[in-house]
């Protein structure tokens, strides 16, 4: 009896150790599960693009055998138009200067909107209705008069009236309607060293928390709004010295669900996750790290334009000394200067939609991938989406092209996007 039940043990045992083996992968197996367990959620992505995504993280994350979480890898995103539907920095302007959201006398204003633009007429597209050419010299002139009257007569600057009695006023939308206009003119006339940095002057005297609240009400504000374009016209009792002048622009910021999972999913796989943009930081760190948008990105990794600030925080009108503009091959330096210099090594992944985000897209050495958000803007960006279309459904394809649906501010899920990309690129090439 005795041996019997000793027999039974030593069965009972070795099967439990057989059942254990079956049960438990082998570290190889484990691994592969790991790897197929990555999914971004279906959403709008393109199955292609999402496919060699999870397949990127899946090589790259915790998942992976040389991972190492001491040196893990990271990705850097632009923002606006890669992040978000639309351009936050500029939905910001229109909610600063449809709420006259400033701090500056009329002194003050006159010296922001005149920094560092050339006084040469800006492009025939942008002369007056009358015909005649507009240069800062003249526009300038216009709109500081009536910020004049403004910050003399509104509650939230120097007066007693309130925002819906200073409406009613033509000097209201000569103001509002003048700066939106140079903002267009300066940007589609001179370089964009010039037309960068020219809109964040106008946060002068405010600070951070100021910034940040606004950012948050221009958002909300923004994500009520239908997907249209918008036209102000200047009023015809103010021609002043320009004339009379219209400008028109898209509102219906939207977010993008896409790119939030794509954060959280590498942020999940171990793999840090960056932001490099041309806005002004404090208007990056507000919508990319307020948990109501979704993005959850801590907001010491933002990268962005800086400007200098005094003793108190106030906002100056002027560029930060001794920083890049975070555009172009500013973008680039300054991933070397405040991310590489962290890491030791590049970007596996960089994410953006325009010209200024080229030199990121290619001058690091570790980037394994990069995604285009494509809004066939600008001729460089094309040839890279070219690129695109030529390894589109195979497999390790660097280069990923994103469609996105500019009428509803959505990605694109089918093939249509890749189509245009093609076209873009044949007529580039003749």
């Amino acid at each position: 009896m005795k041996q019997h039940r000793s027999l039974m043990l030593v069965a009972a045992l070795v099967a439990g150790v057989l059942a254990g083996c079956a049960q438990t992968p082998s570290a190889p197996e484990q691994s592969l599960q790991a790897q197929q367990a990555i999914k971004l959620a279906d959403r709008n992505w393109d199955k292609f693009n999402k496919a060699q995504l999870e397949k990127l993280i899946a090589q790259n994350g915790k998942s992976s055998a040389s991972y190492n979480p001491a040196k893990p890898p990271y990705a850097v995103f632009d923002w606006d138009n890669t992040m978000v539907f639309l351009d936050v920095e500029e939905a910001t302007l229109i909610y600063q200067l449809e709420n006259l959201k400033f701090n500056m006398t009329p002194a003050q204003m006159d010296k922001a909107l005149r920094m560092n633009i050339p006084a040469t007429n800006f492009k025939p597209d942008y002369n007056s209705a009358a015909g005649q050419p507009v240069s800062i010299d003249l526009a300038v002139p216009d709109a500081v008069e009536s910020y004049t009257w403004l910050y003399d007569n509104y509650a939230g600057l120097k007066g007693k009236l309130s925002l819906d009695e200073v409406k009613k006023s033509p000097h209201y939308m000569n103001f509002i309607t003048k700066v939106r206009y140079l903002y267009e003119a300066i940007g589609d006339t001179f370089d964009v060293s010039v037309s960068y940095p020219w809109v964040l002057y106008l946060f002068t005297g405010l600070d951070e928390q100021q910034v940040r609240k606004m950012v948050q009400e221009t958002v909300d504000w923004q994500l009520t709004q239908p997907v249209e374009k918008v036209k102000w016209t200047s009023p015809a009792t103010l021609p002043g010295k320009a004339g009379v002048v219209s400008v028109s622009w898209k509102n219906g910021l939207r977010l993008m669900p896409e790119m939030q999972d794509l954060f959280h999913t590498f942020r999940a796989a171990g793999i840090d996750v960056w932001i490099c943009s041309a806005s002004f930081v404090d208007v990056i760190k507000e919508i990319s790290s307020n948990p109501k948008y979704g993005y959850n990105n801590p907001a010491d990794r933002v990268v962005a334009m800086e400007l200098e600030r005094d003793a108190k925080g106030a906002i100056q009108t002027e560029f930060r000394r001794g920083y890049d503009q975070t555009q172009g091959k500013g973008k680039t330096k300054a991933i070397e200067r405040f991310i590489v210099s962290k890491y030791g090594y590049g970007p596996i992944f960089v994410a953006g939609d325009s010209e200024g985000d080229m030199n990121m897209m290619q001058d690091f050495a570790d980037t394994k991938q990069v995604l285009i958000v494509n809004r066939l803007k600008g001729k460089d960006i094309a040839k890279l989406s070219a690129m695109a279309v030529e390894s589109y459904g195979k497999d390790g394809a660097k280069v990923l092209l994103q469609g996105r649906d500019d009428n509803k501010g959505m990605f694109i899920p089918s093939q249509a996007h890749i189509k245009l990309g093609a076209k873009e690129g044949q007529l580039l090439k003749k």
